[in-house]
C-alpha cells in the first residue's frame, strides 16, 4: 500500500513539473525543435556566408569576432555567418528546452550545456546535444522553484547535470552518429542504385511524418551522394504532394506544400494511406537517378539534406557544397538539380496520382487541405 502511495506521489510530482515520458514529446516535439535550432544557427550561418562570398557583400565577409585560446597563441575568427554557425549547440539545446516547456532559469542554463555537448560530440555533436539537452532539461525542471535560492540551485543543477552527462556520453554518441552517417555514405558510393532508392524513400517519408528529417540528416552528418539522395526524396514528397493535390488546393496548397512542408498531408494520409504512394514511388525513381546519373552530391550543411524544397534550403545546400569544394559548375549540374528537385517529382507524382485516381484509390478531396 505504501508503495502505491509513493508511486502516486511521484506521478503527481512529475505532473506538476510537466515531465511526461512520452514518445511524442521526446521523439517528435524535441526532434522538431532540434531542426529549428539547427536552422537558426548552422543553416542560416552557412547561407549568410555563401551570399557574402558569392555577391561580395563586405559586411557579411568581414571578421567581426576574434577569440584567442588560453595561451594567446591561437585564435579563431568569425564572420556573422560563422558566428551563427558556431552557436549550433546552444541553439539546439535552447530550442529543445523551449519545446519541453522549461522554466526560464532552466532554459537559459541550457546555453552552456548545448555548447559543451556539441563540442564534446565532435562530428556527431547535434545528436549528442539532442540527448543531453533533454536530460539536463528534465533535471533542471525537477529542482526548479523547490528552494528559496532557486536562482542559484536551478542553473547550477542544470549546468552540472548537462555538462557532466556530456562528459560521459557526448563523445560516444557523436562517434556512433558519425559512424552511421559514414556507413550510409560509404554504402551509397558502393551501391548507388539500391542505396539511392533506400535513402531517398526513407528520408522522404521521414520528412512527411511528424518527425524531423532535417534533424536526422544533421545528426548523422548525411552528405555526399547519400545527401543528394536524401534531397531527392524530400523534394519528391514536397513537390509531389503539391502538384498532385493542385486540383483540390490550388495555388495556396502548391506554395504551402512545395515551399513549406508536405507534413500538412498527414491527416489525409491517416484517412487514406494510398495517397502516399505517388510521391513515394517518385522518390524511389529520383533517388537512384540522383546518385547514378547526375552524381548529385549535397556537401553543404548536413541539415540541408533533409529540407527538400522548404525555403529552397536543399538546393542552397547543394550549391553551397559546390562553391565550398571549388567545383566548376556545369550546365549538366544545373539540369540535374532542376530535374531531380522540381521537374521529375512533379511529373512522376502527377502521373502516378492520375492512375490511382482512375483506379479509385484516390477520390475527390482526399488530398484537400484545411487552408
Amino acid at each position: 500500500m505504501k508503495d502505491v502511495e509513493k508511486m502516486a506521489k511521484i506521478k503527481e510530482f512529475l505532473k506538476k513539473k510537466d515531465i511526461r515520458l512520452s514518445a511524442k514529446r521526446y521523439g517528435i516535439d524535441a526532434l522538431g525543435a532540434m531542426a529549428q535550432g539547427l536552422f537558426c544557427t548552422l543553416l542560416v550561418g552557412t547561407i549568410l556566408n555563401t551570399i557574402g562570398q558569392q555577391f561580395g557583400i563586405d559586411f557579411l565577409n568581414r571578421i567581426i569576432v576574434t577569440i584567442k585560446d588560453a595561451t594567446g597563441e591561437n585564435q579563431i575568427s568569425y564572420t556573422i555567418g560563422g558566428l551563427a554557425s558556431a552557436m549550433v549547440g546552444p541553439g539546439i539545446a535552447v530550442a529543445i528546452g523551449f519545446a519541453l516547456n522549461c522554466p526560464p532559469l532552466v532554459l537559459f542554463s541550457l546555453i552552456p550545456v548545448g555548447f559543451a555537448a556539441n563540442a564534446m560530440g565532435g562530428a556527431g555533436g547535434p545528436l549528442a546535444v539532442y540527448f543531453v539537452a533533454i536530460i539536463a532539461c528534465e533535471c533542471g525542471k525537477l529542482v526548479s522553484k523547490e528552494t528559496k535560492i532557486d536562482i542559484l540551485v536551478t542553473p547550477i543543477v542544470t549546468i552540472l547535470a548537462g555538462v557532466g552527462i556530456s562528459a560521459l556520453v557526448a563523445a560516444p554518441i557523436g562517434k556512433a552518429a558519425s559512424a552511421v552517417g559514414e556507413f550510409v555514405e560509404w554504402a551509397t558510393v558502393l551501391q548507388p542504385f539500391w542505396m539511392g532508392i533506400a535513402v531517398s524513400v526513407v528520408v522522404g517519408i521521414a520528412l512527411t511524418l511528424p518527425i524531423s528529417s532535417a534533424a536526422i540528416c544533421a545528426a548523422l552528418g548525411l552528405t555526399g551522394l547519400a545527401g543528394g539522395a536524401a534531397v531527392a526524396g524530400c523534394c519528391a514528397q514536397m513537390v509531389g504532394f503539391a502538384v498532385m493535390s493542385f486540383r483540390e488546393n490550388r495555388w495556396g496548397g502548391l506554395v504551402a506544400q512545395g515551399v513549406g512542408t508536405s507534413m500538412l498531408q498527414m491527416p489525409n494520409i491517416v484517412k487514406n494511406p494510398k495517397i502516399w504512394i505517388p510521391p513515394t514511388l517518385a522518390s524511389a525513381i529520383t533517388g537512384p537517378l540522383a546518385t547514378c546519373l547526375f552524381k548529385l552530391e549535397m556537401n553543404g550543411a548536413p541539415v540541408s539534406s533533409g529540407m527538400g524544397t522548404c525555403g529552397f534550403v536543399g538546393q542552397i545546400g547543394v550549391y553551397t557544397g559546390w562553391v565550398n569544394a571549388g567545383k566548376v559548375i556545369t550546365a549538366m549540374d544545373w539540369i540535374g538539380l532542376v530535374l531531380i528537385c522540381f521537374v521529375l517529382p512533379a511529373i512522376l507524382s502527377w502521373a502516378f496520382g492520375l492512375v490511382l485516381r482512375k483506379w479509385g484509390w484516390i477520390k475527390e478531396n482526399d488530398l484537400k487541405l484545411d487552408l
